[in-house]
């Protein structure tokens, strides 16, 4: 039995005001006229779409702050579902200063900035074995001819006919060049044409994992075949060493004065672009001539379906990442924003969301 003083008195019931309490507002459609509004009012509501309204208020701050150093970083088949421009217009407008990726994407991307195209799937109607037989690989919904990647094999050779023999590469260093060769000699968009004209790096961390890596690998084999039955005694004519990759991004993390990380999924790109705060306090600690900055990212904003307690790295919040010295808390300046949606879905409006925003602040 309850007592009766155990029952709250009215009288003793708070005003919500005097606790600092933010009413949530009604989103009203007749009031909305471009995407900075819809997101706005959004960022009143709650849920999802909170969230997705509070990221712009983060993704402005990170963008217009002009001593943040911005690292994107990409995972997931983005490119085949067709959101590459989206990742140029970032570059192009200066909104990230870094790109990390996984070699697919990349990859798909290099197949539409030389003019191919990807198709639909229909579920129901086709079937994965014909698919197989016909030369269609099935990425979900979405289809990439077996031929495309033939077509692309021909430009990477002809990127890797430039290359002298000895050369050191990096997946850095790749990248860049068939971003120049884009640039001298393909029409239309393209990621890596866009990073190289911006002088933006691309670092795809598991490079062996994607078709532009075996392309090169195809490419080797070509000079020295003998390496399919001799590897252990074979000279290639060039090296690939992934350790530039690590100290060329520590090097332009380590020189900024902030930094912010703007993540679409997780898997490597995400962690191998986070673990910089880390790798320069072991280096620190451990090499007693070396001394480097403490780095921790300043802002954050990932959107990514994955919920944290399945356990993998792309579910990983930002607040977990505190405890691994990758980013700055909240109490002390952190601004950090985590959307739980399909990329494909929040990714588009966000970006509409802020150049609407931005170009009303220029005028």
């Amino acid at each position: 039995m309850h007592k009766k003083e155990d029952f709250r008195e009215i009288n003793q019931l708070s005003d919500p005001k005097e606790f600092g309490l933010k009413p949530l507002e009604t989103l009203d459609p007749d009031e909305i006229k471009d995407f900075d509004q819809l997101l706005t009012a959004m960022s009143k509501t709650a849920f999802g779409g909170r969230n997705l309204g509070e990221a712009l208020d983060v993704l402005e701050a990170m963008v217009t702050d002009p001593d943040c150093l911005v690292v994107a970083t990409f995972s997931g088949a983005m490119t085949v579902a067709k959101m590459g421009k989206i990742i140029c217009k970032m570059i192009d407008e200066g909104w990230i200063n870094i790109v990390v990726s996984t070699g697919a994407l990349m990859a798909h991307g290099f197949i539409e900035s030389i003019g191919l195209k990807h198709y639909k799937y229909e579920f129901g109607r086709m079937n994965d074995t014909e698919l197989f037989k016909c030369g269609f690989n099935r990425v979900y919904d979405t289809l990439e001819p077996e031929i495309n990647f033939l077509h692309a094999e021909d430009v990477i050779h002809k990127v890797m006919e430039s290359i002298k023999d000895g050369e050191v590469l990096s997946s850095e260093s790749v990248c860049r060049k068939i971003g120049q060769y884009l640039a001298e000699n393909i029409e239309g968009p393209g990621i890596l044409k866009s990073a190289f004209k911006k002088d933006v790096p691309v670092y795809i961390p598991a490079f062996t994992d994607s078709e532009l890596a075996l392309d090169m690998a195809t490419h080797l084999l070509r000079k020295s075949p003998e390496a399919v039955k001799n590897i252990d005694h074979t000279t290639f004519s060039f090296q690939f060493n992934p350790f530039l990759d690590l100290l060329s991004y520590t090097k332009r993390i380590c020189a900024a004065k902030r930094i912010g990380i703007f993540t679409i999924g997780g898997g490597v790109p995400r962690n191998w672009a986070q673990q910089v705060g880390p790798f320069v306090e072991i280096t620190s600690q451990r090499i007693k001539d070396i001394e480097l900055p403490v780095r921790r990212f300043h802002y954050g904003l990932r959107i990514c379906p994955e919920p944290a307690h399945w356990g993998g790295l792309s579910g990983c919040t930002y607040e977990e990442g505190i405890s691994w010295g990758k980013f700055v808390p909240p109490e002390h300046g952190g601004k950090f924003a985590e959307v739980l949606c399909d990329a494909t879905i929040a990714w588009p409006i966000l970006i509409k969301g802020l150049q609407d925003r931005l170009k009303k602040k220029t005028k």
